[in-house]
């Protein structure tokens, strides 16, 4: 009869729901909590790497602008091969060794086509060298004039030569393939063991009493690190980036990028405990999280996504 009561009684009917009410309230500011604590599980802060992935194209302009206002200051070289002009040019790099990956270090320039700078400077001081009009041998008749003239016209064919190879192998110029192709790349230079085995510490070995301290060495890699969890982790941050970035604004709608967008979460969130679990987060983990911006909602718990 007391439980027929309160079911019939407006005031505990009342009290019940207002109670129902504060729990749910409660629990949604606890859940907010939680998330702010533990990040987004697809997209987390922009780091400076991110954001120099983003400005590989702006980068590549100003650098190009540069080679054909040299171009066009430039007076007409003696050799094409001088290593002495190369190596004093402002704009090429000293030598291959420079494009070396360091901690602390720029990441090389790449432009389009898989052309690089040295190259590029090269194959112009050569061009320039080759079509560069001929000097009579006669000094007697070969009129001052006309020589002048011909010179004004081989240096301005030469600036128009050097502006349209800036534009052809400008990444600004290129598409969206190009441009991933480049920051694929440069994910491998940046995380591939191939690289990171040069400066991060290794990883602490297993506390085994019955195995030897000495521990036998790995074989080092034979070229560049493809394969390895954290280079797999950066690129697919990238793709979810992009996809993100697309479902947030015009693709709204796109049904088959939200199906895509979730299976490489979930693809990023295997290989993030995979890491986590054989490199015991040491500094490839570091690495990897502080480069990319990666939050513990990426690789805890169970991600659902709308």
């Amino acid at each position: 009869m007391g439980a027929k009561r309160r079911r019939q009684d407006p005031y505990a009917l009342a009290q019940a729901r207002q109670r129902k009410t504060a729990n749910l309230a409660r629990r949604a500011v606890l859940q907010k909590q939680r998330e702010a604590a533990l990040g987004n599980p697809v997209v987390g802060p922009v780091t400076p790497f991110i954001r120099s992935l983003a400005h590989i194209a702006s980068g590549n302009a100003r650098y190009l602008g540069k080679v054909a206002a040299a171009a066009s200051s430039s007076s007409s070289p003696s050799a094409p091969s001088s290593s002495s002009s190369s190596s004093n040019s402002p704009l090429a790099p000293s030598n291959k060794q420079s494009s070396a990956k360091s901690p602390g270090s720029t990441p090389r320039l790449v432009l389009n086509h898989a052309v690089d700078p040295s190259e590029l400077e090269e194959a112009l001081k050569h061009g320039h060298f080759l079509t560069e009009p001929a000097v009579g041998l006669d000094r007697n008749v070969d009129d001052p004039m006309e020589r002048q003239l011909k010179r004004q016209r081989h240096q301005q064919l030469h600036q128009n030569a050097a502006a349209a190879m800036a534009r052809i192998i400008s990444l600004a110029n290129g598409n969206n393939f190009d441009l991933k192709r480049v920051q694929r790349q440069r994910c491998v230079d940046t995380f591939g063991r191939h690289m990171t085995d040069q400066h991060l510490p290794p990883k602490p070995p297993p506390n085994i009493p019955s195995q030897p301290q000495a521990l036998a060495r790995k074989t080092l890699r034979a070229g560049p690190d493809t394969g390895s969890p954290e280079v797999q982790i950066a690129i697919l941050t990238l793709r979810i980036r992009s996809l993100a970035g697309h479902l947030s604004g015009a693709g709204r709608t796109d049904m088959i990028n939200k199906r895509t967008l979730r299976l490489l979460v979930h693809k990023r969130q295997k290989l993030m405990r995979y890491l986590r679990r054989k490199d015991r987060g040491a500094s490839r983990w570091q690495h990897v999280t502080e480069k990319m911006g990666l939050s513990d909602a990426m690789w805890k718990g169970e991600i659902s996504l709308p």
